[in-house]
Parts: C-alpha cells; structure tokens; sequence
C-alpha cells in the first residue's frame, strides 16, 4: 500500500506545483522516506522534521510548553502546533503532524498504545486534526498504519489545495 500511496501523493503534489513538509514524532520521519523514495521527490518535499522530544517540539517547530503541559505530546493540540510549525517554518504548502504512542510501552488508560494524532496544516486554511487508535498488534505495525494514514492525509489536502 504505501508504495501506491507514496506515489498517489507525489504524482499528486507534483501535478499541482505543491511543495510538503513533515513533521514526525513516533513514525520518525517515515512519511518523508515514504515521498523521496520517488525519483524527483526534491520537486515537491521542501524538508522534514523529526522531532521525537518534547525539546525537539518546541525548538524546532514552536510548540509551546504550555500546550506540552497541559495536553502532552501526545494530543489533538500538540499535533495541531506541529503541522502549523512546520508550515510555518518550511516553504510547503501543505505538511502534516504525527505525534502518538507506538508502543510497546509508554501507553496508559487514557493514551494507550497505538493512540496517534495526526493534523494537516495548509496556507490560509485553518489547520485539522485527527485521531487514530490503531491495534496493538506491535510497534512497526502501529508506525506502518500511521505513515500511511498521514499519506492519505497528504494526498487529500493537496486535492483539496
């Protein structure tokens, strides 16, 4: 799937003159790989940004500490801090935020393993945010689910661009 996806989305942005960013936390740029693994990705990835620690949010992409505070890392508002910081601070037109729990540890009742947040950011739109609970059925198989659903987030915003 991801290789059809990986090309819809690069077909797609290449067709529209759209550039991207990503902004990965527990995929760990897996959705930037995903893209350029398509001769002439330069065209339409402008850059992508790992940001695993909460240190990297808030350096890198501006999430607040405030937010990270009250909500976490992993949550609808850090997700939406993201994807607006990495638009902000990239030339893309459309990037996308994955921030979530892969497991095999680190979940709790209120954020289990294979909850991930997901938000799309695109110029002088209001940005969205989605919510996944993936099975636990192991860590590759949660990051695999979470890079292709941000995928097809990429490529509906940019049909939507």
């Amino acid at each position: 799937m991801t290789t059809d996806i990986s090309r819809e989305v690069f077909e797609t942005y290449l067709a529209r003159k759209l550039m991207l960013a990503t902004a990965e936390s527990c995929t760990g740029g897996m959705v930037a790989a995903a893209v350029t693994d398509h001769a002439g990705s330069s065209a339409v990835v402008d850059r992508g940004f790992v940001t695993y620690s909460n240190e990297a949010k808030m350096d890198l992409l501006g999430v607040s500490s405030a937010t990270l505070a009250a909500h976490g890392a992993v949550s609808r508002e850090t997700a939406l801090e993201m994807a607006e910081g990495a638009l902000a601070r990239s030339l893309a037109d459309v990037a996308v935020s994955i921030t979530g729990v892969a497991g095999p540890g680190g979940g709790s009742a209120e954020k289990p393993v294979g909850l991930v947040w997901f938000a799309i950011a695109r110029r002088h739109q209001a940005p969205e945010a989605f919510e996944q609970r993936f099975a636990d059925e192991g860590r590759a198989a949660i990051r695999q689910g979470a890079r292709d659903f941000a995928l097809t987030l990429l490529r509906d915003a940019a049909k939507e661009s």
